[in-house]
């Protein structure tokens, strides 16, 4: 059946997750935006992989955790870890979209004395959960928290994002062998699947296929998604949070520089790069900037 917008009108229920959907999707481009000026301005930075976990982003802090601006010192709250620590411009714009710092502050990526560096700093930051960077570092201090959570009797939930060229560690997996001993089902990790890394693809680096056998083989829960489809997302955080006996793992299909036609799945937008004004004002009016917008956020 075609949904038509009457429709929807019509069904409070479906109404109010349209709502949702549409808010997610709006959190989602200003995460975008919002990276390509911070990057542009830090003069280095990784956009791809920011661009790829935006949808991902937007919907756990606009509609999953249980965590909010006042919440950070809640021993209830759900805990985020984002263990691919590069992306934390994507982090600080959610956090700036969802009140956890100021938006015109987190442009301030990679400066002197500024809080938002290139990766996430707990000391700096009190709503980032642990300082992330180490490839592998991040999941297993997630799977530490979740475990003192459940050792607390406490329902929090624990999130951790991951990148797909992070599970070339060892770390990784001895985290989730722990995860599973220990029947963590408080725990969903997430991995940003965009099939690209530094130098060159996965594939031509160290494959991960075949990757959800790989978690299956470890006892996870699984789910195989398109990161990019905010419905499918927030079905699958539900199904996660409902999971009993073991932990959760989401490959989230995803398109690494998403958005932005001249940095979608090419290996050098990983990192290390410098936007000059032309790239940043491209890579903005792609992502539906208006001119007032590009000059608000560039010209700062």
């Amino acid at each position: 059946m075609v949904l038509t917008l009457r429709s929807i009108n019509e069904d409070p229920a479906r109404a109010s997750s349209h709502a949702l959907e549409t808010e997610l999707a709006q959190a989602a481009a200003f995460v975008r935006k919002h990276s390509i000026a911070s990057i542009y301005h830090a003069g280095s930075g990784h956009p791809g992989g920011a661009m790829s976990s935006a949808d991902i982003l937007a919907c756990l802090y606009g509609a999953e955790l249980n965590l909010w601006p006042d919440s950070i010192e809640d021993p209830n709250r759900d805990r985020f870890v984002l263990s691919k620590g590069h992306a934390a411009p994507a982090l600080y714009a959610v956090g700036a979209r969802y009140g956890f710092c100021d938006a015109k502050s987190a442009l301030r990526l990679r400066k002197l004395n500024s809080p938002f560096q290139g990766h996430p700093h707990v000391l700096d930051l009190p709503w980032v959960e642990t300082s992330t960077g180490s490839l592998g570092q991040g999941v297993s201090v997630a799977v530490g928290m979740a475990m003192g959570l459940k050792l607390q009797g406490l329902s929090a939930r624990v999130y951790t994002l991951l990148g797909d060229g992070e599970l070339q560690e060892g770390e990784v997996w001895e985290a989730a062998m722990c995860a599973a001993h220990h029947g963590l089902d408080n725990l969903c990790i997430i991995i940003d699947y965009n099939k690209l890394q530094s130098d060159n693809r996965n594939s031509e680096i160290m494959r991960l296929e075949p990757l959800a056998a790989k978690w299956r083989a470890f006892d996870f829960g699984i789910a195989e998604i398109d990161g990019h489809d905010i419905p499918e997302i927030l079905k699958t955080f539900r199904r996660a949070s409902v999971t009993q006996g073991r932990p959760s793992v989401i490959i989230a299909h995803t398109i690494k520089g998403k958005g932005v036609k001249y940095m979608e799945n090419i290996p050098t937008w990983h990192g290390s790069v410098k936007f000059t004004r032309q790239q940043a004002e491209d890579a903005l009016q792609s992502l539906g900037a208006t001119r007032s917008e590009i000059k608000e956020l560039l010209d700062v």
